[in-house]
């Protein structure tokens, strides 16, 4: 007995090099001038406010390079939020609420603790360099290893201290409207040749 051949509902299948959902996502992850400079200026603000209480916390802010420390945590988050922020488009895009917050989270994260560890370790091999070997040497290049490394590590044991616990507070928040604001955009298809 033959069984009667369903036809199959819905929409038909994508070709496997259709990239039209690769289109949308980067078209998503486009952000403008303004929101680039006013969420950097206000992520950056946040952090520099994270690592003030976490000092005022710790030190009793009784320390000769606060304003250091400030201006570094500063620069690292304003320059971490237009990664961070089309980063997160990129990967929410049509994604719900949920996964939308922890991208966000994800990316705010990483960004924000990578760029303010690369700013420090450049500062940190700065004020060293005074005491290395002369520039493209073997033992300059030596040297440069190892002292980018230990300012990465010390930014690790010391550093990550500042975004505790007034950072992670600030990092939910950030990250909560990031991702009430990315669920209120519909995903936009692009139409695909037939």
């Amino acid at each position: 007995m033959k069984t009667p051949i369903r036809k199959r509902r819905g929409p038909k299948p994508k070709p496997a090099n259709d990239n039209s959902n690769l289109r949308d996502r980067l078209q998503a992850a486009r952000i403008g001038f303004a929101e680039a400079l006013l969420g950097a200026i206000g992520w950056g603000a946040a952090m520099a406010l994270s690592a003030q209480a976490s000092l005022w916390l710790s030190y009793g802010a009784i320390t000769s390079h606060y304003w250091s420390v400030t201006s570094v945590f500063f620069a690292g988050a304003a320059l971490a939020w237009p990664l961070s922020l089309s980063t997160h488009r990129f990967l929410a895009f049509g994604r719900r609420r949920q996964a939308s917050f922890a991208a966000a989270f994800l990316c705010l994260t990483i960004f924000s603790i990578a760029i303010t560890a690369v700013l420090f370790a450049v500062i940190y091999r700065n004020f060293y360099a005074q005491w290395h070997g002369d520039p493209f040497t073997k033992l300059w290049l030596v040297q440069l290893v190892f002292t980018s490394a230990s300012a990465l590590y010390q930014f690790a044991v010391v550093g990550l201290r500042m975004y505790l616990p007034l950072g992670a507070i600030l990092l939910f928040a950030a990250a909560f409207l990031l991702s009430r604001s990315s669920s209120l955009q519909k995903p936009v298809k692009t139409l695909t040749p037939n």
